[in-house]
């Protein structure tokens, strides 16, 4: 089991789950954070840090799309361990629906 970001984090990109993963598996993009799912140890110490609501188990319906879109931004994203401030504008996007169509294929920059 893994878990997995999906795309309440779009546009938000807290990083609080950053800082309890014991095992360092967030990769960060442009403008969202993604869970390496080989290299998640299922602890779930991230869920409940997440003000998005944005982290889920691949148990829940509809999660192995999530699942593999972290999976493939992962391999191409840089590792994120530290904590970070959100973007700006994050009040504008929190809670927003439907926000595939923003997401950035991007890398973080450094």
């Amino acid at each position: 089991m893994t878990y997995a970001v999906n795309e309440a984090c779009i546009r938000c990109k807290h990083t609080d789950c950053v800082e309890v993963c014991p095992v360092d598996c967030f990769y960060e993009g442009e403008n969202m954070l993604v869970i390496h799912p080989d290299e998640c140890i299922d602890c779930g110490v991230c869920e409940p840090e997440c003000p998005e609501e944005a982290i889920l188990a691949d148990t829940e319906p509809d999660a192995e799309k999530w699942v593999e879109l972290n999976r493939k931004y992962a391999d191409i994203w840089p590792n994120i361990t530290e904590r970070k401030d959100p973007p700006p504008d994050v009040a504008e996007w929190s809670g927003k629906p439907d926000k595939m169509d923003y997401i950035s294929s991007e890398p973080a920059a450094l």
